[in-house]
């Protein structure tokens, strides 16, 4: 199975973000792969034992056990497995069918895809999807889908059906031969046409925005509404929750049908709308007042106090209008003592990712020293869900297969702040992006400079957006790791390049560690232009250092290149390193160790001297 980038899987809604993909053995193991770069937002674990670690995200150990637990947390599963295991696996746990997440068995070669179960909870979306893109068959067994071609109780992204329960009942008149109707007072329908309705018929299915409390069919809701609020600075979000409510059951207005939650871009870090819409469901989008007061004409309750304030006469019915993209104005403007709002009807549907802009998210990401074995799940399903990635050509080069069909901006190494600033704008301009680094992004790399550029500018649009750092295993950590144990007492790190701080501050802090006994894990220590400062680092650790202090010279750290040499301090010249190169003096109580054919590097916990009393019985003499 080979999946082309142009034949990724979109599936539009959240049933392949979050889903699993389960490898059994290594049989299908180029089909897990490619399921996962398909899907969207997806995990791949593998069978350990037979499975390399570096080849999935996850390991597990016992396939039943394992099946299982994801069902019970509703986890979306693509196991590449017999359906045989996963039926015999999960049948005595299944008890009610519309609460079944989606499972779908698929054949090693990829060339068969089954949805077992939660047919009509994605199953059947999912096995078809990935059939398309693997070229391979969807065996969906379905009534509705195969003989009506539709499934009534699983409408497009947006729709909801308000009584799931009717549908059984609907569909079975329809695969019957029955007359039955459908009614529509807005919404594209077009999806449901395939199903046979009958004009005049008795409505069995009822398409409408309206809140129907009980109604004998089957009623959808469309995603045609948008809902404009504003609201003050700090407002409430149980104020602004109650307005919203309030004024969708005196107009009758189902909640279902609405899209989006809109706003001024003033407010785009408002907790309340932002909490309003996530308790919805739906995206928040936002607006300039330029935008919105193009709509200024067709608002019915203009302010010239809220143009003072924020540059157009209305936020709540103007928002709407504007995420209603041609659409008009269902409910005018309704108010609380802090916050408004309006709502917008397009009978055609929104689409609210293309109306506005998001809240701007900037996800910091390191990805560890460069194997995939490093990286954190945390950041790797992070990196799934931006449309851009910002960072040094060789780093993005490490996680190529993450990144493919996402935007790539990419700079020299020295070109830091203009990576960070770019970054920061594409954030800006509402879209969900990534600044990636190896190792950690907060030690000695591009984290801090976020923060620096926030602090030194502070720029509105900036300081609006959401950002989230999420730490990767930093080099020094992967070397102490490689070697054994030499961080496993106090220990510092230093950055020997004089570029941003001067040396006499370097100098200082070297003097300090090297008094203090710490173990000193060395970054940047050596470039084409700086061959002087390692020998100078050298020469002040050996003042308070034993000659023999080991040093672990770590390079390439996970990556096909790696190697690992330890020296003496003594022994150590500008020469044995350079950038790629982490080199890690041992402290005062340091040792090198070997044993059989291996050679260990150590910190003993607590104070060396008398570790060696209690296990021998005498101190060691240095």
């Amino acid at each position: 199975m080979v999946l082309s980038p142009a034949r990724r899987i979109d599936v539009l809604d959240n049933v392949a973000a979050g889903a699993v993909v389960l490898c059994l053995n290594a049989a299908g193991l180029q089909t897990a792969k490619d399921l996962k770069q398909a899907l969207p937002g997806a995990s791949l674990w593998g069978r350990e034992g037979r499975i390399a670690a570096a080849d999935v995200d996850r390991l597990y150990a016992d396939t039943a056990e394992t099946l299982r637990d994801l069902y019970r947390q509703g986890t979306p599963m693509v196991a590449v497995m017999s359906t045989g295991i996963v039926l015999r696996t999960l049948a005595p746990l299944l008890v009610e069918k519309r609460l079944e997440p989606p499972v779908v068995a698929v054949s090693s070669d990829g060339a068969f895809a089954v949805p077992l179960l939660g047919g009509h909870r994605g199953a059947n979306r999912l096995a078809q999807a990935i059939a398309e893109a693997s070229f391979g068959f969807a065996a969906i067994t379905t009534a509705g889908d195969v003989s009506l071609g539709v499934a009534l109780d699983e409408p497009p992204f947006g729709w909801t059906v308000a009584n799931p329960e009717r549908a059984k009942d609907v569909a079975a008149a329809l695969l019957n031969g029955d007359e039955v109707g459908l009614e529509a007072d807005s919404g594209d329908i077009s999806w449901l046409e395939p199903a046979g309705f009958t004009s005049g018929a008795p409505v069995g299915v009822r398409v409408t925005h309206s809140s129907l409390t009980s109604d004998a069919s089957l009623v959808l809701n469309p995603p045609t509404l948008t809902l404009g609020v504003g609201c003050e600075r700090g407002c409430d979000g149980a104020e602004l929750a109650q307005l919203v409510n309030a004024t969708l059951v005196q107009e009758n207005i189902s909640k279902n049908s609405i899209a989006c939650v809109a706003s001024i871009d003033v407010k785009s870090d408002e907790a309340a709308i932002l909490d309003l819409a996530q308790n919805l469901g739906v995206p928040a989008r936002f607006f300039t007042p330029t935008e919105l007061e193009n709509f200024a004409p067709h608002l019915q309750n203009p302010s010239d106090i809220v143009f003072a304030e924020v540059g157009c006469h209305g936020v709540a019915e103007g928002a709407a209008l504007a995420a209603s993209a041609g659409g008009t104005l269902l409910v005018a403007k309704h108010k609380s003592r802090r916050a408004t709002c309006a709502v917008g009807l397009n009978p055609q549907g929104v689409k609210p990712l293309s109306v506005g802009k998001g809240r701007g998210r900037l996800f910091v990401l390191g990805i560890g020293p460069g194997t995939d074995a490093w990286r954190t799940p945390k950041v790797t399903n992070l990196i799934s869900q931006v449309s851009d990635v910002v960072g040094y050509g060789f780093y993005l080069d490490l996680i190529e297969d993450l990144i493919k069909g996402k935007t790539r901006h990419t700079s020299i190494l020295s070109e830091e702040e203009a990576r960070v600033r770019q970054a920061l704008e594409l954030a800006a301009e509402g879209k969900d992006v990534a600044l990636i680094s190896s190792g950690d992004i907060g030690i000695y790399a591009m984290a801090t400079l976020v923060f620096e550029l926030l602090d030194r500018e502070n720029r509105e649009d900036w300081n609006r957006l959401y950002i989230q750092v999420e730490p990767g295993i930093s080099a020094f950590q992967a070397a102490a790791a490689r070697i054994g144990a030499p961080v496993g007492h106090d220990f510092c790190l230093i950055s020997l390049s004089d570029l941003l701080t001067p040396w006499d501050v370097i100098e200082r802090r070297l003097k300090a560690a090297a008094q203090g006994g710490f173990v000193v894990s060395f970054y940047n220590p050596v470039s084409k232009r700086r061959r002087t400062q390692l020998a100078q680092a050298r020469d002040i650790l050996l003042t308070h250092r034993r000659p023999d202090t080991p040093v672990v010279l770590a390079r390439q750290l996970g990556r096909a290149d790696e190697k690992i040499d330890v020296i003496t301090l003594a022994e150590l010249t500008p020469d044995h390193a350079d950038m790629l190169t982490l080199v890690m003096v041992g402290g005062e109580d340091t040792r090198l160790i070997e044993r059989g054919q291996n050679r260990w590097v150590y910190t003993p916990r607590g104070y060396g001297g008398k570790m060696d009393t209690n296990l021998n019985g005498a101190k060691r003499v240095p």
